[in-house]
């Protein structure tokens, strides 16, 4: 009898120890974790220009990292920069490698059973960029009869997807964009079909005498800020921080510093 009230006591006794175990697990500590640290760690794939590459001396530069500065900057903690395998981003980020993916990630259904993500901060269209005395263009239903160039990847399949593509009169496809950009200089083709911020990016940069065809996005997709599921905290944080960029307007700043106008959804 007495052992039974022993083994009785150590099972009862392991009962609570799981118990108050799994509540602990479940408290999320994430910001404190990060103020703890004193530094956010962003996950990048450090090839993505403009939203984060390395520039002529190396360092890691762009939209996204300045950003991602200046909420850490509000956090009062250091941002450090990490670039990872991109192909396997999510499981750096669940691993906890990382604190955040924070380069120009696409909200989808697919991420989004994996990841949480911030509100969106930044709509990248897939837009028509052609020369800037090319006045016969002003819409996609005038890219009919034209010879259209577009990077090969996913805009090569979402441009295919649309209707225009069918009434064009030729898709010359390219390996990069820039090779597309040599082209429509050199009047070899008519527009590029191209995500805005690279665009924007590119027509900022190189000052050269292209302009977005206005209100005739392809597609559209919107940028967010990746976080584990379980990061609740530190994902309100960073909203927060990114709703405040808005209003004061450092969040333009930063947009113009890079894009020379604000894309930066409000």
């Amino acid at each position: 009898m007495k052992s039974v009230k022993i083994i009785l006591s150590i099972i009862i006794s392991m009962i609570i120890f799981i118990g108050c175990s799994e509540k602990k697990s479940s408290v999320d500590n994430s910001l404190q974790k990060v103020k703890d640290a004193k530094k956010l760690v962003l996950g990048l794939d450090d090839t993505f220009a403009p939203m984060g590459f390395r520039d002529n001396s190396g360092e890691i530069v762009g939209f996204d990292i300045d950003l991602a500065k200046e909420v850490a900057s509000r956090m009062g903690v250091a941002l450090e920069i990490k670039p990872i395998d991109w192909s396997s981003s999510i499981l750096s980020l669940n691993k906890g490698d990382i604190d955040v993916l924070w380069n120009g990630v696409t909200i989808n259904e697919s991420r989004k059973e994996q990841i949480n993500f911030s509100k969106p901060y930044l709509n990248n269209r897939l837009i028509i960029v052609k020369p800037k005395d090319r006045d016969d263009i002003n819409s996609k239903e005038d890219l009919a009869g034209k010879v259209l160039g577009v990077q090969v990847g996913s805009n090569d399949e979402a441009l295919s997807s649309d209707s225009i593509s069918k009434e064009a009169k030729e898709i010359r496809k390219y390996d990069v964009n820039v090779n597309a950009f040599l082209d429509l200089k050199a009047k070899r083709i008519d527009v590029v079909i191209i995500d805005e911020v690279a665009a924007q990016y590119y027509i900022s940069e190189e000052k050269v005498d292209f302009v977005v065809v206005e209100n005739s996005p392809l597609t559209e997709e919107f940028y967010g800020v990746g976080f584990r599921k379980t990061d609740a905290k530190l994902l309100a944080e960073v909203d927060k921080i990114l709703d405040e960029m808005k209003a004061d307007g450092k969040a333009s700043e930063i947009s113009q510093k890079w894009f020379a106008k604000d894309i930066v959804l409000k």
